[in-house]
């Protein structure tokens, strides 16, 4: 074996070893557990003010993580998603087809949609525009709605 041939082998060999030592371990999961009692009703508030697309995915996200969790837990998640500012703009046509999918699949488990009225004329837009968007599901004041549901029992979720 030439010294060249020799030097090109042992550098490919050692990247492929440093590759393999950089990759990520596959991670140990366990059974999850809870320490109190059963879920029951879980009432959450999820305020939505962002234009960003993934922000909306994540939230999206969660509730439908946190739908399937309380089902698998002996629970019910009771959700208002109340969007206004930027956040309006996520039910805006042409919706994302995942986007759409999810919001179908979380009206269809009960969650409510709450348009902020002020938005919409600070905007603006006519909510005929909004997909899925039902007269009755527009509020006087998203902000207000998030308060009023909070004096009412109801979790806010605070990251947006």
């Amino acid at each position: 074996m030439t010294p060249l041939k020799s030097t090109v082998l042992a550098v490919a060999a050692a990247a492929g070893w440093m590759l393999a030592a950089a990759a990520p371990a596959r991670a140990d999961y366990v059974q999850p557990h809870i320490t109190h009692p059963a879920f029951g009703r879980v009432r959450v508030v999820v305020p939505l003010t962002s234009a960003s697309p993934a922000v909306w995915e994540f939230k999206l996200r969660n509730l439908l993580n946190g739908e399937k969790s309380a089902k698998q837990w002996h629970g019910t998640l009771q959700a208002h998603v109340v969007l206004y500012g930027g956040g309006v703009k996520m039910l805006l046509e042409p919706v994302d087809s995942s986007v759409k999918a999810a919001i179908d699949q979380l009206r269809a488990d009960g969650v409510h949609f709450d348009i902020c009225n002020n938005t919409l004329e600070g905007m603006n837009l006519d909510w005929h525009r909004l997909y899925g968007v039902q007269e009755t599901d527009i509020v006087p004041s998203g902000f207000l709605q998030v308060g009023w549901l909070a004096d009412h029992g109801w979790a806010v979720e605070a990251m947006n």
